[in-house]
C-alpha cells in the first residue's frame, strides 16, 4: 500500500518538474520578460496617397498675339516666347498686297497679349502723326494731327469727340475683319457712325 502511494507521488513530482522546466524554457525563448516584442508602426498619408510635391512654376513658353491690319489672315495667334514681330506677321499669312511692310518694325520683340497692326500702304504719314500725338489729353485731338484708322489704338480713338469705348471697339473689330480702312468713307460702315458723326470726325482721321 505504501509503495503504491510513493509511486504516485513520484509520478506527480516528475510531472510538476517537467511543467516547471517547460515554463522556464518558454520564458527564456521570449527574452525572459514574457511580453511579445512591440509591433512596428508605420504612418502613411490618409487615403493611401503619396505626399504631393510642389512643382516649380514653369516658365512662359508661348505668347498670344493679336495680328490685325493689312495681313492676309488677321486673328489671334500663338508664337514661341522670345519671338520677333516678323514671326507673328508670318503666322497671319504675311503682309497683304495693300499692306506697308515698312510701316512696322519686324525686329521688335513680342510680349504676351500684344496687338500687331500692319498699316496700309500710303498711311505711314497718318501713323507718324498719330504716334506724335499719343500723349495728347483725352479731351480732343486738336494740335496732334489726324489719327490713322488703320493704326490707331483704342485709347487714341476714344480721345476723339463722339467716340466712346463701345464705338472704338466696333471700329477696331471692323478694321480687323477687313484688313484696315481703304478710305474714310468705310468708317460709315461701322455701326453707330451716321452722317452727322462722320462729318464731325473726318477732319481728325486718315485711312
Amino acid at each position: 500500500m505504501l509503495e503504491d502511494i510513493d509511486k504516485g507521488k513520484l509520478v506527480a513530482w516528475a510531472a510538476f518538474g517537467l511543467l516547471v522546466v517547460a515554463i522556464a524554457l518558454r520564458l527564456h525563448a521570449n527574452g525572459g520578460g514574457g511580453a511579445a516584442p512591440p509591433a512596428s508602426v508605420s504612418f502613411a498619408p490618409s487615403g493611401g496617397g503619396r505626399a504631393a510635391a510642389v512643382a516649380p512654376a514653369s516658365p512662359v513658353r508661348e505668347l498670344w498675339v493679336d495680328v490685325a491690319g493689312a495681313v492676309r489672315r488677321p486673328g489671334l495667334y500663338k508664337v514661341p516666347a522670345g519671338s520677333r514681330l516678323a514671326a507673328a506677321v508670318v503666322r497671319a499669312g504675311g503682309v497683304s498686297r495693300r499692306g506697308d511692310e515698312a510701316g512696322v518694325n519686324l525686329a521688335q520683340p513680342l510680349h504676351d497679349g500684344q496687338q500687331v497692326i500692319v498699316p496700309l500702304r500710303g498711311a505711314a504719314g497718318g501713323v507718324a502723326a498719330a504716334a506724335a500725338g499719343a500723349g495728347a489729353a483725352a479731351g480732343g485731338a486738336a494740335g496732334s494731327g489726324p489719327i490713322s484708322l488703320s493704326q490707331a489704338t483704342e485709347a487714341q480713338l476714344e480721345s476723339l469727340d463722339g467716340i466712346g469705348p463701345a464705338l472704338a471697339g466696333r471700329i477696331l473689330q471692323y478694321r480687323q475683319q477687313h484688313g484696315g480702312f481703304r478710305s474714310l468713307d468705310e468708317l460709315k460702315e461701322v455701326s453707330g457712325i451716321g452722317d452727322k458723326r462722320f462729318q464731325a470726325l473726318r477732319q481728325s482721321l486718315v485711312p
